[in-house]
């Protein structure tokens, strides 16, 4: 895990005015972390607003795997703290509600979509759970191999493979 020390030097800011501004180091991931899912629910609205159709989820798919962040960096920051809450359940506990909102914000998108969602998902509820979950696979692999274009194209074949979407013929 990374120490407060570390964020520190690479800001170029002193311990002092660390403490200024946050509590702890999950302090400081907690707000970073809300500030992505806003930006990923954004992308999300975008991406549902960019498509004419509500019963064209193919445009969907691609909007959204065109658009969604994808910062290695983040993710880098991201995994080390999942790795961390995953060692203290006070901290996995806070991280769970705050995935569940994401989780929520993008079922909120996808209901207002009016997008004719396949019956085998059961819900607009499981659709996005399915879809922050290929996400997350994604953003693994793009951590490994590097290739931003792959990982966005592996994001849209994913969604087309839950069911979400027809594919392309």
């Amino acid at each position: 895990m990374v120490r407060i020390e570390d964020v520190c030097g690479a800001a170029g800011y002193t311990r002092g005015a660390f403490y200024s501004q946050f509590a702890s180091l999950e302090e400081l991931f907690f707000v970073l972390y809300d500030q992505r899912a806003t930006l990923i629910t954004d992308q999300v609205r975008a991406a549902l607003d960019a498509v004419a159709d509500p019963t064209e989820l193919t445009t969907f798919v691609d909007r959204l795997s065109a658009t969604l962040l994808l910062d290695r960096d983040w993710l880098l920051v991201k995994t080390d703290f999942l790795t961390y809450a995953a060692r203290r359940p006070e901290t996995a506990a806070r991280l769970i509600t705050h995935r569940a909102q994401l989780r929520a914000a993008l079922e909120d998108k996808l209901t207002r979509s009016r997008f004719n969602l396949p019956a085998s998902f059961g819900s607009i509820g499981e659709a996005a759970h399915a879809v922050i979950a290929a996400y997350d696979g994604v953003t693994v692999q793009l951590l490994l191999d590097n290739d931003q274009a792959a990982a966005r194209a592996w994001l849209a074949r994913l969604i087309t493979q839950l069911g979400l979407v027809e594919p392309r013929t």
